[in-house]
């Protein structure tokens, strides 16, 4: 407020033109005007920020749609921009402080945790098949469209065990499989999964996590 003041100040005591001004403090003609007229008309008060919400908002999502599981359970869908309304209505629409951009070299941090299970990372990445162990040899693991093996691993932060496992597709399905196959190997409860965006960790895999009483983070 005090520094869109000086502005105003700025052209009567200092320029004496209002385009100067506004070249000097990188702001708008406009900008400028709209600011000595609410002055004019209120004082000092004239130039603050104003609410640019609508008095009414007749189309506003209700509370009992904002608080349930919208897609998974009630098939509602919601645009992008009513999401974006929905978080700044109730003052969430900027990233928490620890997710925000930090510079390069405060970004790596070593996860070391002082607790098994507190958190496990998994990823998926394909490997080739070794000669001689073809798709067609008994008992042997089919081998995926691409000709190769999905491998997942599965890392504790804390113990640094793993666990691993090859499937011959690369999808949802197979990953709620490496899942469980994952709870039943630890010797101890997951607290929480950290996986990457990719496909096969999303919505289905997603849901099948927390219904396990267990947390899904994305890096």
């Amino acid at each position: 407020m005090r520094w869109r003041l000086a502005v105003l100040c700025h052209v009567e005591e200092v320029a004496g033109n209002a385009d100067m001004t506004c070249r000097y403090f990188g702001i708008t003609r406009q900008t400028y005007y709209n600011w000595l007229r609410r002055y004019r008309a209120e004082g000092t008060d004239g130039p603050r920020d104003r609410s640019k919400r609508p008095r009414t908002i007749p189309n506003a999502t209700r509370a009992e749609v904002i608080e349930v599981y919208l897609k998974r359970y009630h098939d509602v869908t919601i645009s992008k921009s009513g999401v974006w309304h929905i978080l700044d209505r109730l003052d969430m629409s900027r990233l928490p402080a620890s997710q925000r951009y930090k510079r390069h070299d405060r970004r790596w941090k070593r996860y070391e945790k002082q607790r098994p299970g507190h958190h496990v990372q998994i990823d998926v990445k394909f490997v080739e098949p070794l000669p001689g162990s073809g798709k067609h040899k008994p008992g042997a693991t089919p081998v995926g469209r691409r000709g190769k093996f999905c491998q997942y691993t599965a890392f504790d932060d804390c113990t640094r065990l793993r666990v691993l496992n090859v499937y011959p597709d690369n999808n949802q399905k197979t990953a709620v499989q490496f899942l469980d196959y994952v709870l039943s190997q630890l010797p101890f409860a997951v607290e929480t999964i950290q996986t990457d965006n990719g496909a096969e960790f999303q919505s289905a895999f997603h849901w099948h996590v927390l219904d396990k009483g267990i947390n899904h983070i994305y890096i």
